[in-house]
């Protein structure tokens, strides 16, 4: 009987733990959030240059595809 109790004591000893932790995330500064915005636009401008350079090989090829 004497190791239920510990396996219980310890269990929830690491669950208060876990829930102590969770509850340390870091707040996100404004540098960081200009950077995910810099990393947002960067991805999308590549998007478009892909685009842009597929429909620039379409057109040496000869090949229309239609604007979407």
């Amino acid at each position: 009987m004497m190791n239920v109790g510990r396996t219980v004591s310890a269990a929830l000893v690491l669950a208060a733990l876990l829930v102590g932790l969770s509850g340390c995330q870091k707040q996100e500064g404004p540098a960081e959030h200009a950077g995910k915005e810099v990393d947002k636009a960067v991805e999308k401008a590549g998007q478009q240059i892909e685009k842009v350079g597929e429909s620039i090989q379409d057109a040496a090829k000869g090949e229309k595809k239609d604007k979407q």
